[in-house]
C-alpha cells in the first residue's frame, strides 16, 4: 500500500509537472492568460479568505502557547532535540525565510514610503504607513502561518508515529484509511504543488536579483542565457547539498547562511544612521501592534495597493507553509509545543523586524530623486540605494554572495522535503528523487521566468496558496480534536487507572486483614 501510494505521488508529480512545463513554454499566452484571469477572480472573491486564515493561524498560536497542552513534547516524553538552539534558529531562518530577505529589504519600505496607501509619499506618516505595513508582512502573523503546520506535524510525526506527511495531519478528521486512500493522495500531491509554487517564486526573485546586480556592478548582461546559468550553477549546489543530507549539507549551509546574513546587517548597522534604524524600529513596532487588533484585522480589505502587496505576500506565506513546515517539523524533534511556537514565532519574525528596520532606514535616508529612480527597478534597488553609502561595492557583493547562499538553502530544504512526500514520508529519501525533484523546480522556474518573469511567478504562489489555505484550515481543527482526544482522553484515562488500583489495593488489604482476624 505505502509502495503503491508512494509510485502514484511520485509519478503524478512528473507527470503534471511536465505538462505545465510544456504549457508555459510553447504556449506562453494561453499559460499566461490563464493565469492573470484566475488570479483576477481570486482578488475580486475569495481575498478575504486569505486574510481571515493568517488571522486565525495567528490567534490559534497564541492559544496553543498559552493553553493546557503547552507543554506537550513533540515526540516521546523522554525525547531530547537534535539540534542546538543555534543550529536550530538558523536552520528556521534559513528554510522560512529564502531570497526574499535580500529581494525586498531595502525595496519595499522604500516602495511603501514614496507610494503610500491614500496619503502623500516622502512624510513622515507615509515612512510609519511603509514600516507597519512591511513588519506585517514579514512580522509574528506571517510566521504563524509556518508554525500551525509545522507543529501539527511534528505532533503527528514523532508523538503519533504518523509518516511525515500533510495527509497525516487530516487523520483526526478522515481517519487511517482516509489519509492513506484518494484523499490523502490528493492532498499530498497538492502540498508537492504548492511547495513548487512557493520555491519557484523565490527562485525567480532571486535569479533576476543576481542577474540584475551583476548587470548594475559588474556591466554582466541581463538576458534569458545568463539567467539560465545561474540557475544551472545553483541547481547543481544545492543538489549536492540536498543530497548529503539534514545532518551535513543543509546544516552547514543553514549555519553558514545565518552568518552572511548578520554581517550583512551589521555592516549595515555601521554605514547607515543607526539612532534612526532604532527609532524606525519601535515606531514601526508600535504601530503594527496597533493595528493587529484594528485595520490589519478587516478581512474585507481591498483595492489595487491590497491586492499588488498584501494579498501576494499571503498567498506567497501559506504557498511555502508545506515545504517550511514539512522541513521544521523534521528538525524541530523534543521541543515542547511552548518552545517550538516561541522559538517559530517570535525569534525568526523579530530578526526580519530588525532586518527592515536597518535597510528600511538605509533606503529612506538618500536623497528622494535616488530613492525614485532605485524603486524604478526593484531587482537593482538595493544596489542602488548603497552606491551612495561607504562601503556600497563590498556590501554589494556580499549582498549577492548572500542571495547566492540564500538560493541555495531555500531550493536544497525544498528539495529534501518535496523528496520525503514522493517516498510517503520517509525521513531518508533516495538521492536520485532529490536530483530529479530538484530539477523540476529549476525548470518550472525558467519556464514560468520567460512565460512572464517576475509578476508570472509571484502569481503562481498566490494561484498554489487557495487549495493549500484550505487543507490548513481543516488542518487546525484536526489538531485540536486530536490534542483534546489523545492528551485529555488519556490523562483521564491514567487517573481512573490509578484510582482504581489505589481502590483494588485497599479491597486487597482489607480482604487479608479479615482472612488473618
Amino acid at each position: 500500500m505505502k509502495k503503491g501510494k508512494d509510485n502514484f505521488i511520485y509519478k503524478s508529480c512528473l507527470i503534471a509537472s511536465l505538462l505545465i512545463f510544456i504549457w508555459a513554454v510553447f504556449f506562453k499566452e494561453g499559460f499566461e492568460f490563464m493565469v492573470n484571469n484566475f488570479l483576477e477572480w481570486i482578488s475580486n472573491n475569495v481575498s478575504w479568505f486569505y486574510s481571515a486564515l493568517m488571522i486565525s493561524f495567528f490567534i490559534f498560536c497564541i492559544w496553543l502557547a498559552f493553553s493546557k497542552f503547552r507543554n506537550i513534547k513533540l515526540g516521546d516524553d523522554d525525547s531530547k532535540p537534535e539540534f542546538s538552539n543555534i543550529t536550530w534558529f538558523a536552520m528556521l531562518f534559513s528554510a522560512g525565510i529564502g531570497i526574499g530577505l535580500v529581494f525586498w529589504g531595502v525595496a519595499e519600505p522604500l516602495t511603501h514610503y514614496i507610494k503610500p496607501e491614500g496619503m502623500e509619499g516622502l512624510t513622515e506618516g507615509a515612512k510609519v504607513f511603509a514600516f507597519k505595513k512591511v513588519f506585517l508582512h514579514w512580522g509574528i502573523s506571517a510566521w504563524a502561518c509556518y508554525s500551525i503546520l509545522a507543529l501539527a506535524l511534528a505532533y503527528m510525526h514523532f508523538r503519533k508515529k504518523k509518516p511525515a506527511l500533510i495527509s497525516s495531519l487530516l487523520i483526526p478528521l478522515i481517519g487511517d484509511k482516509g489519509a492513506t486512500g484518494a484523499i490523502g493522495k490528493t492532498v499530498d500531491i497538492l502540498t508537492i504543488f504548492a511547495t513548487i509554487a512557493g520555491i519557484v517564486t523565490s527562485l525567480g526573485m532571486g535569479t533576476l536579483q543576481i542577474n540584475s546586480g551583476l548587470n548594475y556592478l559588474f556591466g554582466i548582461p541581463e538576458n534569458k542565457l545568463i539567467q539560465t546559468s545561474i540557475i544551472v550553477i545553483i541547481t547543481c549546489l544545492f543538489l549536492i547539498s540536498a543530497c548529503t543530507g539534514v545532518k551535513k549539507g543543509i546544516k552547514y549551509l543553514s549555519n553558514l547562511n545565518m552568518l552572511l546574513a548578520v554581517m550583512l546587517l551589521i555592516a549595515a548597522m555601521i554605514v547607515g544612521p543607526f539612532n534612526e534604524m532604532v527609532y524606525n524600529l519601535f515606531v514601526g513596532i508600535k504601530h503594527y501592534a496597533i493595528a493587529l487588533v484594528g485595520e490589519n484585522n478587516n478581512i474585507f480589505q481591498s483595492g489595487n495597493w491590497y491586492k499588488q502587496w498584501t494579498l501576494f505576500y499571503w498567498g506567497w506565506w501559506i504557498a511555502w507553509a508545506p515545504f517550511v513546515a514539512i522541513f521544521i517539523a523534521r528538525v524541530s524533534k523534543g521541543r515542547t509545543i511552548k518552545e517550538f511556537i516561541g522559538g517559530v514565532l517570535c525569534v525568526p519574525a523579530g530578526f526580519c523586524l530588525i532586518w527592515f528596520a536597518v535597510f528600511g532606514t538605509i533606503g529612506m535616508n538618500v536623497p528622494h530623486n535616488v530613492a525614485e529612480k532605485a524603486i524604478e527597478k526593484v531587482e537593482t534597488t538595493f544596489f542602488v540605494i548603497f552606491e551612495n553609502y561607504p562601503m556600497g561595492l563590498a556590501i554589494s557583493i556580499l549582498a549577492i554572495i548572500l542571495l547566492f547562499t540564500f538560493f541555495i538553502t531555500s531550493a536544497d530544504s525544498a528539495t529534501y522535503v518535496l523528496a520525503m512526500i514522493a517516498s510517503n514520508g520517509n525521513n531518508n529519501p533516495k538521492n536520485s528523487r532529490k536530483i530529479i525533484l530538484g530539477i523540476i523546480q529549476s525548470a518550472l522556474t525558467l519556464a514560468l521566468l520567460f512565460a512572464g518573469g517576475l509578476s508570472m511567478v509571484q502569481n503562481a504562489s498566490i494561484l498554489m496558496a487557495l487549495p493549500f489555505g484550505v487543507i490548513m484550515l481543516f488542518t487546525m481543527i484536526a489538531f485540536r480534536k486530536e490534542l483534546y482526544n489523545s492528551e485529555i482522553k488519556n490523562s483521564i484515562c491514567y487517573e481512573k487507572q490509578i484510582n482504581n488500583k489505589k481502590i483494588n489495593n485497599k479491597i486487597k488489604e482489607k480482604y487479608l486483614e479479615d482472612k488473618a482476624n
